[in-house]
């Protein structure tokens, strides 16, 4: 968890904003808007509209009204006994779907004329023709006894063609036609005009608040009824006038229902896919203007508002937050995104669910990885951290027993004794040269932690190659001398070394003396330096019981015991060895190893180096 001021939060505010940005692209994209709408339609099962008294009525001209009144052919006669019947019934208003713009050959445009003339607030319907920007209008006699003309153009979404919206004006030929279902809503609340602003449209005292919106004019999501619409055929309005009166105060909607002559059916959030029938569609446009029961497109800044909020949340949650506090929040965060569509959408406002829930789950799942990724990372430190303090107890309790030992036992033999002067002062040079064989143990060991721990910079001074495996093997004589072990120098390499002349020296004394430490009696050391194209070599050889290959893989492992320091009796953890390996590592060299079981070992620095 980053504390107040840790610059380790500024990933996580980095990851929100990228969230943000990505689930803002993501939810204007095509599939998005797909995705939106099948969401749209879900609220809209969801969150039925109360089923009032409708208002709309449907007049349907069905299958059978066709079979038995002699088709389209007759079907403006057919219109007029009908209208002739539904006039005496007192509606409201009566908007017919049905372009009536052709004269017609079998003599019926008189008497449908007539007929229309005594219908109260007729809405006769018009469209732009297609391929054109003009209005296909009704024929002259019958436009000429409507109280309005309004257009039924279909307004079908772009991604899946579903009728979700009504274009409450539309202009072509630079004349604007209201919605057939808006005129008709109109002259059923007694308007005379509509009187509109950019925000919103007064229809006899009632505001629409329907703004318009450059180019996409004035749109009105459609609140589609649950529940069919009352209807009534066309033939059982002119075989039963009785049933008229059912039409007594209505606001009545005639048009085509048959499947065979209906062109204009369409797909809604409700319909099965063989679509509904535009008049029925206008009837439920004119119903969700009547209930006011209306639904608003959310803005593009409230969206943009929410989805930031939601992806910077769980930034600042897993910012401040760890574990699993931190992963539960975030799950409610998540729950919240989801939830959103469904809250507002309550309140008659439509949200978009990608858009938010995208920007929600790229931050959780960032900012949640992120902050895996870095408590493993510290996880792994901490471990690490503690096998080199387990490592550094056994460094202390491996390396440092012997100076302790001749120290603890010089000090005993001082103390428990009468000795010459001559010998008593001996034992004093040896406890004096142990404690600071010691003490320069202590210093080079922690050096070489701060090294590896990047604490400490290497020192850069130039030194002799020669001096150093001098001084070495003069160190580690006295250790072969004691075992009958020869130690020979081969080879003296003129060349210099850039480096920290302590560290090395400690490097090549650690391998001239596992060297001698683990060669039985009898046998021979040697160590030789040569000097190649800018690369020292030091190499220390011995004839020991040497390695095997799985031995070699292994053998600059901490902690691991060589079979030649088990037969050898000798204590040994392979501290030494992997502390030689990075400090021939921080002065840019290498460490080769070379074995071959029964014929003995060579380790072999190779370190950058200057020729004298």
């Amino acid at each position: 968890m980053a504390a107040p001021g840790d610059p380790r939060k500024l990933p996580y505010l980095l990851i929100g904003v990228g969230s943000l940005m990505l689930g803002l692209f993501a939810g204007w994209t095509p599939i998005a808007s797909r995705i939106d709408n099948y969401y749209y339609d879900w609220l809209l099962m969801l969150n039925k509209p109360s089923e009032a008294a409708h208002d709309a009525y449907l007049v349907e001209i069905d299958d059978q009204t066709l079979i038995d009144y002699k088709g389209s052919r007759q079907l403006r006669r057919t219109m007029a006994k009908a209208l002739e019947v539904l006039a005496g019934a007192g509606p409201k208003a009566v908007a017919i779907d049905l372009i009536l713009a052709d004269e017609d050959d079998a003599g019926g445009d008189e008497l449908l004329a007539a007929a229309m003339a005594k219908v109260p607030n007729l809405v006769l319907s018009s469209d732009i023709m297609r391929n054109s920007d003009r209005w296909e209008e009704p024929y002259a006699p019958f436009a000429k006894v409507a109280k309005a003309i309004g257009h039924v153009h279909a307004d079908l979404d772009q991604y899946d063609g579903v009728s979700r919206q009504v274009q409450l004006e539309k202009v072509a030929e630079r004349k604007r036609r209201w919605a057939m279902a808006l005129e008709a809503y109109r002259l059923a609340m007694g308007g005379e005009q509509i009187v509109e602003s950019q925000r919103d449209l007064d229809v006899a005292g009632k505001r629409l608040p329907f703004p318009r919106r450059g180019e996409r004019g004035r749109p009105m999501l459609i609140r589609y009824r649950w529940a069919p619409l009352p209807r009534l055929s066309l033939k059982t309005l002119i075989e039963r006038p009785e049933e008229a009166a059912r039409l007594k105060g209505k606001v009545v909607f005639l048009g085509v229902t048959s499947l065979s002559q209906a062109r204009d059916r369409w797909v809604t959030p409700y319909s099965t896919s063989m679509g509904m029938p535009g008049v029925e569609i206008h009837a439920h446009i004119y119903e969700t203007l009547a209930q006011r029961d209306f639904l608003f497109a959310a803005s593009n800044i409230s969206i943009v508002l929410a989805a930031a909020v939601l992806a910077m949340a769980p930034a600042v949650v897993f910012a401040y937050l760890g574990g699993w506090h931190a992963y539960a929040v975030a799950a409610i965060q998540i729950l919240w995104a989801h939830s959103l569509p469904h809250v507002v959408f309550s309140n008659g406002i439509v949200f978009p669910i990608l858009a938010p829930a995208a920007c929600a789950w790229l931050s959780v799942i960032g900012c949640g990885s992120w902050q895996y990724f870095v408590v493993r990372k510290q996880l792994r430190r901490s471990e690490a951290d503690r096998s080199r303090y387990q490592q550094a107890i056994h460094f202390v309790s491996h390396e440092m027993k012997s100076p302790l030992t001749a120290i603890q036992g010089s000090s005993e033999l001082i103390s428990r004794y009468n000795m010459t002067e001559e010998k008593r002062k001996q034992m004093a040079q040896m406890i004096n040269s142990e404690s600071k064989r010691l003490a320069k143990m202590i210093q080079t060991f922690l050096d070489v932690e701060r090294l590896e721990e990047g604490q400490m910079e290497l020192k850069k001074e130039p030194f002799a190659a020669s001096d150093t495996v001098i001084v070495c093997a003069e160190r580690a004589r006295p250790l072969a001398e004691r075992k009958k072990i020869g130690l020979e120098v081969k080879g003296l390499a003129e060349a210099e070394v850039l480096g920290d002349r302590e560290l090395m020296e400690y490097a090549v004394y650690n391998l001239l003396s596992n060297a001698v430490k683990y060669s039985p009696s009898g046998t021979e050391v040697a160590v030789e330096s040569r000097y190649d194209a800018g690369q020292l070599r030091i190499a220390v050889s011995d004839q020991g019981i040497g390695m095997d290959e799985k031995e070699l893989k292994q053998v600059g492992q901490r902690f691991y015991r060589t079979k030649r320091a088990e037969q050898s009796g000798e204590a040994g953890t392979g501290i030494g060895l992997s502390i030689v390996g990075q400090i021939v590592e921080h002065h840019g060299g290498r460490l080769e190893i070379a074995s071959t079981p029964g014929k003995g070992s060579c380790f072999t620095i190779v370190l950058p180096a200057k020729g004298n």
